[in-house]
């Protein structure tokens, strides 16, 4: 699924923020990357589908090697990807349902399949009853559940989250955790979220790497 060697990930010549990082992750794993903040979590994400170029070594994501700046093959991989944001990053003039359809919309999925896709996420997210509302009229943890239906309405093979519950209370952390898990353990998604925090008793199996001073490496 993923494979880093010797990557170097900067923004310019005189700042590397991960330096000679060494990975692996299998299908259908999950996976937490925690750091300090600033430590480049975030960072390595973003080189995960493609958005910061690799500057040196080599990362290799659903077999395709990012260190070369293919664009077709980039739209190939992010067509079995689904990324969660922090802010949600959802349109406002769109309504809910038009939101989670816009990935369907991507991949020519006829209107008939993507309406029903939508009813069941919808459904599946625990927010059927505000069929026909807009992201501002919704909390923040609804709107993170439209974020993950949306993630979801393309059965993708990879999820990436970028702290997925971290402007989120209590409750509407554990909704989204939840969410994730069930992706994982019952439509065998591989999960990949940043976080500063990882929760309690999580109840799935996962692996964790650490970001520390520019270098990843796994925790125990």
């Amino acid at each position: 699924m993923i494979l880093a060697t010797n990557l170097t990930l900067a923004y310019d010549k005189k700042r590397k923020i991960i330096e000679n990082g060494n990975f692996r992750i299998k299908e259908k794993e999950f996976i937490f990357i925690s750091g300090s903040s600033g430590s480049g979590k975030s960072t390595l994400l973003k080189s995960l589908y493609g958005e910061l170029p690799v500057s040196t070594g080599h990362l290799f994501v659903n077999k395709i090697d990012l260190s070369k700046r293919d664009h077709s093959k980039l739209l190939d991989l992010r067509r079995n990807m689904g990324i969660i944001f922090q802010d949600y990053k959802l349109i406002q003039e769109y309504t809910i349902e038009e939101n989670i359809m816009l990935p369907l919309k991507l991949h020519h999925y006829d209107e008939k399949t993507s309406m029903g896709q939508v009813k069941k996420l919808l459904k599946h997210v625990r927010l059927s009853h505000r069929e026909g509302a807009y992201p501002q009229q919704l909390s923040g943890g609804e709107q993170q559940r439209v974020a993950v239906a949306r993630a979801l309405a393309h059965n993708p093979s990879l999820i990436l989250a970028d702290e997925p519950t971290g402007n989120l209370d209590e409750y509407s952390a554990d909704v989204i955790w939840k969410l994730l898990k069930d992706a994982n353990e019952h439509l065998g998604i591989t999960v990949i979220v940043v976080t500063h925090k990882i929760p309690t008793n999580f109840g799935i199996k996962y692996r964790r790497y650490n970001i520390d001073d520019g270098v990843i490496y796994e925790a125990s």
